[in-house]
């Protein structure tokens, strides 16, 4: 799961007030059009499941549940729920865990007291009583990772996540974890087929978020479908021979000659 944030540089009115997210400052604005992403990844495919508007007073609860009844009804089990940073909460973490749902959530470190005892040197597993009524028991996952002159950078770096119903070492969550980074090259093909438009219809925006996050799948699946060799061991694609660019263009011609788009004008005189 992940949040999204398409920058709005417009007037807020009555008719999308409810609309508009407040965030920290992105391309010139802190103003945003927001949207809640669950994705599938399995077996290196990574396919969105679904789309949710971001509102007004609405808690980060409601939408995990939306996201969940999404996967319900495509027929999937969750073997780990990868959340996004944004989603380190109390009430988030609570529910997960009552409902039995196995999770993974980057740790963010808030004050000296939780740095101190995540610092360390070595991978292992570690607890952090999460202050409320009642207190939360948290189980984090600490995997150590050591520079070693990596891209000119040398000493240690802890990568800490809060985990429940996962029996994976800290190496392989953090590894399995890193995997949800594939969705980056979504949001850039995304960015390539999101329509433009200036106006404050929520509805138009969201129709318009939808079509430019789910345009992707029927892509990946011509992919594996007509891309992907017959041979022995792990399933794979030849990229290459059919890129996203190019299937952008087909679309856009069916588009085209389905809205009979007129791309010829009859002249009124020949030129002299």
């Amino acid at each position: 799961m992940d949040y999204t944030n398409d920058p709005y540089y417009g007037t807020v009115s009555s008719e999308n007030e409810g609309y508009v997210i407040q965030s920290r400052l992105k391309k010139s604005t802190n103003e945003f059009y927001s949207y809640v992403t669950i994705y599938a990844i399995t077996q290196d495919r990574q396919v969105t499941l679904a789309v949710y508007p971001v509102t007004q007073g609405t808690s980060k609860v409601a939408y995990i549940i939306r996201c969940l009844d999404a996967i319900t009804t495509a027929g999937l089990r969750i073997q780990a729920l990868y959340l996004d940073r944004e989603f380190y909460a109390r009430k988030v973490i609570d529910f997960l865990t009552t409902v039995q749902i196995p999770f993974i959530i980057p740790v963010r470190k808030h004050s000296r007291a939780m740095k101190q005892p995540l610092n360390r040197t070595r991978s292992r597993f570690g607890e952090y009583i999460m202050r409320g009524k009642p207190s939360l028991r948290l189980k984090i996952a600490i995997n150590v990772k050591y520079a070693n002159g990596k891209r000119v950078k040398h000493g240690v770096k802890n990568f800490e996540y809060v985990v429940h119903g996962i029996s994976w070492d800290p190496q392989r969550i953090h590894k399995t974890y890193r995997s949800r980074f594939a969705i980056e090259s979504s949001y850039r093909m995304r960015n390539l087929v999101k329509p433009r438009t200036s106006t404050r219809n929520p509805v138009i925006q969201y129709l318009f978020a939808i079509i430019s996050f789910l345009i992707k799948n029927p892509w990946i699946a011509v992919l594996w479908t007509r891309f992907s060799p017959v041979k022995q061991g792990p399933g794979t694609i030849e990229i290459g021979t059919f890129r996203f660019d190019q299937f952008k263009l087909f679309v856009w011609e069916a588009v085209r000659v389905n809205l009979k788009v007129v791309i010829k004008i009859p002249a009124l005189r020949n030129p002299v």
